[in-house]
């Protein structure tokens, strides 16, 4: 047969519920991290890629028009001279 230790008892149903209290706690923080990420990274304005693509693409064309032009120019001032 068993005996109860009440002390031992009380000691346990403390420890047991500090666990609780200390799970509860590391879910919070969790939780509360977790949303100041969420409002940390939705202010930075990151662009989708699909836009980034599009800029990119732009660019591209941008920069192969201005190489047109400018071959264009020294073709006219050649001619100019």
């Amino acid at each position: 047969m068993q005996s109860q230790n009440p002390i031992i008892a009380d000691f346990v149903k403390l420890v047991n519920g500090a666990a609780g209290t200390f799970a509860g706690m590391t879910r919070e923080a969790q939780e509360t991290a977790r949303e100041r990420i969420k409002e940390t990274v939705g202010g930075l304005n990151f662009v989708s890629r699909e836009e980034f693509d599009a800029v990119k693409e732009m660019a591209a064309k941008a920069r192969a028009e201005n190489e047109a032009l400018a071959k264009r120019l020294d073709a006219l001032e050649a001619k100019a001279k």
